[in-house]
């Protein structure tokens, strides 16, 4: 394993090496590749089986477009729940000062009303916050779980060694303390990182530039507090699991 110093420039590495990359990506191809996933991910058994799903909603441009999921799993009669970013209440060391929680979506139109933010991104008011269900706050043992958790990432690859998907994320730790504390709130504890540690799937969206080919050379560096996912969705409509959860 790295040294934490030297695990922290490789990923800022990456990250500059994958914004550049990103930046050149016509929109007509990341709406072509977002129209595959889609595909692919509605013909997905643990979609079409979920009742409870978390799904990120995407920036303008620069990654996969997941209005159309969202929309469907709506219409479908699934519980989406979303991303609302806030600030930590007495939040202790080494955490992040901003924690994301997801929140559920009331309706169809609920969603077309939610306004963009700086970034683009169609975001939870904190005037309607309180209305909504809190993953976090509801997960205990008693209530329901999350069944899938669609995510968002920089960069993609394959583990060699536990047949998993490997996720570099934007570098805040949203996604990470979040799983974090949602394991903790259903009773358990986060297993080593050698798998996903976690009975909600986690199923990456990447464009096909996103998704690295270990063995050109070019691999995502992960540390102990960097989660592992299930699978993962990409642009050309291919689905990659890891092994299997029977």
């Amino acid at each position: 394993m790295a040294s934490s110093a030297a695990l922290k420039a490789a990923k800022k590495e990456l990250r500059t090496l994958m914004k550049n990359k990103l930046s050149s990506v016509p929109s007509a191809s990341i709406d072509a590749q977002s129209a595959a996933i889609f595909k692919t991910v509605i013909s997905f058994k643990p979609y079409q089986d979920a009742k409870r799903i978390g799904v990120y909603l995407s920036m303008p441009t620069g990654e996969v477009q997941t209005d159309a999921i969202v929309r469907h799993a709506l219409q479908s009669g699934k519980q989406v729940f979303v991303p609302y970013l806030h600030k930590a209440q007495n939040p202790p060391p080494d955490t992040p000062r901003s924690v994301m929680e997801m929140v559920d979506l009331l309706s169809l139109s609920d969603y077309e009303s939610l306004k963009r933010d700086s970034w683009g991104i169609p975001t939870i008011s904190s005037e309607t916050v309180d209305q909504r269900e809190h993953v976090l706050q509801a997960s205990t043992k008693e209530t329901k779980p999350l069944d899938l958790i669609l995510m968002p990432g920089v960069a993609f690859d394959l583990d060699p060694n536990t047949g998993y998907i490997r996720r570099l994320g934007h570098g805040k730790g949203f996604y990470d303390y979040f799983l974090h504390r949602y394991v903790q709130s259903r009773g358990s504890r986060m297993s080593e990182a050698t798998s996903p540690g976690t009975d909600v799937i986690l199923c990456g969206l990447a464009l096909q530039e996103q998704f690295l080919d270990t063995k050109t050379g070019s691999s995502v560096p992960v540390g102990d507090h960097d989660n592992l996912l299930h699978s993962l969705v990409v642009g050309d409509g291919k689905l990659l699991e890891g092994p299997s959860r029977e």
